[in-house]
């Protein structure tokens, strides 16, 4: 195998250069302050602190790594005021109070294509390759690929992408400006605007539910459904389960992330952050801003307070308090847990004494 002769070879470009643009650009995007510097001095890409070099913005928000602030190369810097001072001469400091989120906007100016996911082939409209019954009705600018199914009375908003072999089920309901992934499968499902569906993402399939005994377990129909509010992004591989007797919903902004299993009759608020690998069974409720850490698991019929926190690897067995800490087997407040925590490691290392 012939090995590639440069480093461009080696690297594809995913997504175009930025554009170059000016230091008062950066900080009108941000929202942030320029403290000090040449603002018409120019930049055109973004990088670590570590890798900053002559050109590139940078961004400071964690302790951990102020000796790579205080070596770092770049033309600009978002930084909070408690780092201020750290920055080196040079660099152009960009004050912002969450150096963070100006990042990211100042990212989604750069790199626009970046916000939803592209498609997949060069395709511009409906794929020949594609089938879509004559009853569904796509709005302006629908993309669908090869390989993707519509079906009957299916509602897709103008401007949605809808991928390779995606399977969009009789009278679902997509907004404006959806993106439906690779291998996607929908049914009995409603969306709001703007929503993200990674790849091999399942919506609105049966929801586990079994009327049990010792003659066997009869099936209960599942008769509700999926319910997505706009702006919510779903990933890959993903599962959330229609509602048995009501919907199971997801409220606006909420954001979920790969390998997450959402059973039916579920309530998840605005805003929530679900970590990889979650479980969440049927009929519980997680009120606005909820987040949950990776592998968290909660039980059945639970109620998990507005602004709750749960550690990841907790498994949520009772209601949970709003803007609370919670942590452990099972979760009850993290300073509780991080005591219990310090005194079975303080009991074991005293075992092993002689």
């Amino acid at each position: 195998m012939t090995e590639p002769s440069n480093q461009s070879e080696m690297s594809p470009v995913f997504f175009p250069e930025a554009q170059t643009i000016t230091i008062k650009q950066v900080a009108e995007w941000a929202g942030a302050e320029i403290v000090r510097g040449d603002r018409e001095l120019t930049i055109s890409g973004v990088a670590p602190l570590d890798e900053g070099v002559p050109g590139t913005l940078v961004f400071i928000d964690n302790p951990k790594y102020l000796d790579q602030l205080e070596g770092t190369k770049a033309t600009a810097c978002l930084v909070s005021k408690k780092h201020l001072e750290k920055v080196p001469e040079g660099v152009v400091p960009l004050l912002a109070k969450e150096p963070y989120r100006s990042l990211a906007k100042v990212l989604a100016e750069l790199y626009p294509d970046a916000m939803r996911p592209l498609p997949v082939t060069r395709e511009t409209s409906v794929s020949l390759r594609a089938y879509v019954e004559e009853s569904a009705k796509l709005g302006e600018g629908v993309v669908v690929e090869a390989g993707a199914v519509i079906g009957a009375d299916v509602v897709i908003g103008a401007g949605s992408r809808i991928g390779p072999n995606a399977v969009i089920a009789a009278n679902c309901q997509l907004g404006e400006s959806c993106s439906i992934g690779a291998n996607a499968s929908l049914q009995h499902s409603v969306l709001g605007d703007r929503v993200i569906i990674h790849p091999n993402v399942s919506l609105g399939q049966d929801g586990f539910g079994f009327a049990m005994g010792p003659g066997g377990h009869i099936k209960v129909p599942q008769l509700g459904r999926v319910v997505l509010g706009n702006d919510v992004e779903i990933g890959a591989g993903s599962c959330i389960d229609r509602g048995a007797n009501r919907d199971t919903t997801v409220g606006d902004g909420t954001k979920i992330d790969n390998q997450v299993q959402v059973g039916h009759n579920v309530n998840i608020g605005k805003h929530c952050v679900i970590v990889s690998q979650v479980g969440i069974s049927g009929s519980s409720t997680l009120e606005d801003y909820v987040v949950l850490g990776g592998q968290a698991g909660v039980s059945g019929h639970v109620r998990i307070g507005m602004g709750a926190q749960v550690a990841g690897v907790s498994a949520v067995h009772d209601d949970l308090a709003p803007g609370g800490r919670y942590g452990g087997v099972p979760a009850r407040p993290i300073r509780e847990w991080f005591k219990e925590m310090t005194v079975l490691r303080r009991l074991t290392s005293q075992s092993g004494k002689k």
